[in-house]
């Protein structure tokens, strides 16, 4: 598909615009819910929040647990919007005679409730890992036959997320297995995100979103550009799935972790958010460089990912030579635009409004990473397109808004 036809985004826009609101909006919104006894769509927009695995896998601590609630909120993380903290694999070792997980005493000496206090503590939420089979991936006790068990703990230790994996589960029946997680959570009467993490194989997109807030679309992403390059193709195709309160998840980002070149990790951290999906940042918050928190935080491009109306950007026109134009309609009536180049070099990069569901005409355009803002004017021709320059395996990023009458 090479157009995205006006009518369609006109249609979604129409009804956004009625209740768009700003993130504070938002905010305010759910607290009036809550406090009246309204439901809550959990993860109305992608979570977003930091993960161990990518960056320190199994070598997890309470201690790089507080560090890293620190850095969230010292780097500006936090109020970029970033808000769960999340141990991935490896922090559990053994149940007890009454079957309640053991977390490893020597890693967590104070115990489980004691971190999600002190990470609460800073304006965050907490999150754990677990595996719907036996064992988890790195052969920890996995939730098998505790489900119950294990959302009664989650809740008295505070948890806000929890990621499911699918290690030593192939002979089970997803949707079966991660329904009991999501009866289980409710049952607490504690909000817990619910991450499914069995990287497509039982087509979560289709069932899923009755269950849980993000499922993984494909397996595990590497810090390297072929990876990406194969992510965001696969990803792609499910973008009808994705909407306020369950989301695609292409996995959790790379950047910062050193595999990629700055102009990567931009390009990297920039689909992400056209796409609509979770931002689990995976690197070293406590240790990273001024040009990597620049891109993690951001603003106008995490608004873009954090757009309430909660589509799915998706390839517009793939050139066939590397160039490709990414859309995503926003609640505002404007585009989100991503010219994207594939190649090593530099490309020349173009696109027409109507390849973005939008009519010939003039438009505000501006640049989310250099902050260039502009009019354009698109007569509907070949010579009137929109032209700029992208970089070798890099993107610019576009918030293109209509000028009416």
């Amino acid at each position: 598909m090479t157009r995205i036809m006006y009518a369609g985004f006109a249609a979604l826009l129409l009804a956004s615009c009625t209740n768009g609101e700003t993130d504070r909006g938002r905010e305010s919104a759910e607290a009036t819910a809550e406090a009246e006894g309204e439901t809550v769509t959990l993860a109305a927009t992608p979570p977003m929040g930091f993960n161990t695995w990518n960056r320190f896998g199994c070598d997890v601590s309470e201690t790089l647990v507080r560090g890293i609630a620190d850095a969230m909120v010292d780097s500006g993380m936090r109020e970029a919007g970033y808000e769960y903290v999340v141990i991935d694999d490896c922090w559990q070792v053994d149940r007890g005679p009454d079957g309640i997980i053991v977390p490893d005493p020597e890693r967590f000496p104070s115990g489980m409730k004691a971190v999600a206090d002190y990470v609460h503590e800073r304006g965050l939420k907490f999150g754990l890992y677990t595996d719907a089979g036996p064992k988890t991936c790195e052969g920890r006790p996995g939730s098998l036959g505790y489900e119950e068990v294990d959302a009664r703990t989650y809740a008295d230790w505070g948890v806000d997320y929890v990621k499911v994996d699918w290690c030593h589960s192939d002979s089970l029946s997803a949707p079966v297995q991660y329904a009991k997680f999501r009866e289980a959570f409710d049952a607490t009467g504690r909000d817990m995100v619910l991450s499914i993490c069995e990287w497509g194989r039982n087509l979560p997109w289709e069932w899923a979103g009755e269950i849980g807030q993000l499922w993984r679309t494909t397996a595990d992403i590497r810090d390297n550009w072929d990876s990406v390059l194969w992510i965001l193709e696969a990803n792609n195709r499910h973008h009808e799935a994705a909407g306020p309160g369950h989301w695609n998840d292409p996995d959790m980002l790379e950047v910062g972790n050193g595999g990629m070149t700055v102009e990567e990790y931009r390009s990297h951290f920039s689909l992400w958010a056209m796409m609509a999906a979770p931002l689990i940042a995976g690197n070293d918050l406590r240790d990273m460089s001024d040009e990597i928190r620049d891109i993690l935080t951001n603003e106008e491009v995490i608004a873009v990912d954090q757009d309430p109306l909660g589509v799915q950007g998706r390839i517009v026109l793939d050139r066939g030579y590397g160039a490709q134009v990414w859309a995503k309609p926003l609640a505002d009536g404007s585009v989100a635009v991503a010219l994207f180049n594939q190649r090593d070099s530099e490309m020349d990069g173009s696109v027409s409004w109507h390849e973005i569901g939008l009519e010939p005409g003039p438009a505000l355009v501006r640049d989310l990473w250099t902050e260039e803002e502009f009019e354009h004017l698109d007569g509907g021709t070949i010579a009137t397109r929109l032209r700029r320059k992208m970089p070798g395996h890099g993107v610019v990023m576009l918030r293109v808004t209509p000028i009416r009458d």
